[in-house]
């Protein structure tokens, strides 16, 4: 530790009734650097503390007017970073250890030379530092915990926005498009027809947009309602409810196996239906599509994955893929929101859990995640920025 990098600049406030000791200790520190202040009575150091501040206060134990203890205990209400060590004769061990006790830092024996106690105000010193250091922290904190509030306000009051202000309109043009469908259609030439279909998908396709953004949204401020959840009945369930899609693509389904986990089975299911649903929709133009569902050990790690052998991506661009409205493939090839994989990253990583995908173009792609297992004793709920 360098004792001279601290000292400098370091203000003292010694407390002693013997001015002979006050006028020698106080000479010696400032010979090594630190500015002192020296007073003979408690009511003085007290005084002083109420117009300037000091690093470290050094007070002798035994005093007429107040001892050292009753001392550091009022001057660390008047100022809570101070430090404080007392200087007491070896007589007096067992009364500056309560002075610890009481919140005295350290101590130090009479008679003593700079060598013995200048690590001890190094010492000290430092402790104040990281004093300082921590309550800066605190009010950084306690800051960004107000503009964390605010910001989910904001995103409350965008949520209604979204949710009242957008859908009005949007319900307007959906119904008035179906209106000029359902009653002027045969009355309209083929590209007015076509054109108001546009207008028809597309109205729909905001629509999604919308009710994903929110859902995206509102991800954020649920809380999770984590139990023992049982995965393969889960993902079965799933299956049945698709069992449309993957009886009209003729698709091969191999369920590997699927050991519990612990987490939100409501959130959870969005997991195993957007991850499921996807596989479905990329591999419905393969001849023979499959699709695997199981779990991978490694390292002590359950590694639950969803595998396909659909359109794939190229895994350049994979950097993107869990980004709000990102999307890797054309609308006109394969419909999406781009949402929903993004919904599928924040609920993993709420659950302290990871997730990503290799693939490659043409071959299919499969994606892996970790869920906290049943016999993990706590289970933490993360939070990313970006959330």
């Amino acid at each position: 530790m360098n004792t001279a990098a601290i000292s400098s600049g370091a203000h003292l406030l010694i407390v002693d009734d013997n001015p002979s000791h006050m006028t020698a200790l106080s000479h010696t520190l400032m010979d090594s650097g630190y500015r002192v202040t020296a007073v003979s009575a408690a009511s003085e150091a007290l005084t002083l503390m109420k117009q300037q501040s000091f690093d470290l206060m050094l007070t002798d134990l035994k005093m007429p007017e107040m001892d050292g203890i009753t001392l550091l205990r009022h001057a660390q209400e008047l100022d809570h970073h101070l430090v404080g060590i007392v200087m007491t004769g070896h007589a007096a061990i067992d009364t500056a250890i309560e002075a610890m006790k009481a919140g005295a830092l350290d101590y130090v024996l009479k008679p003593f030379k700079l060598s013995t106690i200048a690590p001890v105000l190094a010492r000290a010193l430092e402790v104040r530092r990281l004093r300082v250091e921590i309550t800066q922290l605190q009010g950084q904190l306690k800051d960004q915990v107000i503009e964390l509030e605010a910001a989910n306000k904001e995103l409350e009051t965008f949520s209604y926005s979204v949710s009242h202000d957008l859908r009005a309109p949007l319900r307007a043009i959906s119904g008035l498009s179906n209106v000029l469908v359902e009653s002027y259609a045969p009355q309209m030439p083929n590209e007015a027809q076509q054109l108001l279909t546009r207008i028809l998908s597309s109205a729909e396709r905001m629509g999604q947009l919308i009710e994903h953004l929110l859902r995206f949204a509102q991800l954020s401020r649920q809380a999770l309602n984590k139990r023992p959840i049982h995965i393969a009945s889960m993902v079965q369930e799933v299956l049945d409810e698709l069992s449309k899609d993957i009886v009209n693509q003729n698709v091969h389904v191999d369920l590997g196996e699927l050991p519990d986990a612990v987490g939100d089975a409501l959130l959870l299911r969005q997991v195993v239906v957007n991850l499921l649903s996807n596989a479905f929709k990329f591999t419905r133009n393969n001849s023979e599509p499959q699709v695997s569902i199981g779990c991978q050990h490694q390292d002590g790690e359950c590694i639950y994955f969803v595998k396909d052998n659909g359109a794939g991506f190229d895994m350049r661009y994979a950097s993107g893929l869990f980004k709000v409205f990102h999307r890797l493939h054309r609308n006109d090839e394969f419909e999406g929101t781009g949402v929903g994989l993004s919904l599928v990253q924040r609920i993993i990583q709420r659950h302290g859990g990871r997730i990503w995908a290799e693939a490659e173009v043409g071959k299919g792609a499969v994606f892996h995640f970790t869920l906290p297992s049943p016999n993990e004793g706590s289970v933490r709920e993360q939070s990313t920025s970006g959330a």
